[in-house]
């Protein structure tokens, strides 16, 4: 089982505009351009960049899509934090 993972992300306050951020992605759009112009986190300045982080060191909806979600493909979470798009890269 995986214990380390890096991801990129998007932060944004409604769900409508996630869904279209993933709608983006998913026609070629690039991350981290859309995570410069929309994200509300301040990781939006780099891409969307969360770098390497481990198991249970984000908020529990969060950990659970970036260690058992698909790699590469774009998901939806919502966290108290507001609507996150998540890409997880890798996991080792």
């Amino acid at each position: 089982m995986a214990r380390t993972a890096a991801a990129l992300h998007i932060l944004v306050k409604h769900k409508e505009l996630a869904e279209e951020i993933i709608e983006k992605l998913n026609k070629g759009a690039k991350f981290d351009q859309l995570a410069k112009k929309h994200s509300t986190c301040p990781s939006g300045k780099k891409g969307g960049s969360l770098g390497e982080f481990k198991k249970g060191q984000m908020v529990p909806a969060f950990d659970k899509v970036c260690f058992s979600g698909e790699l590469i493909t774009p998901h939806l979470v919502k966290t108290k934090f507001g609507w996150h798009v998540v890409k997880v890269l890798y996991r080792t």
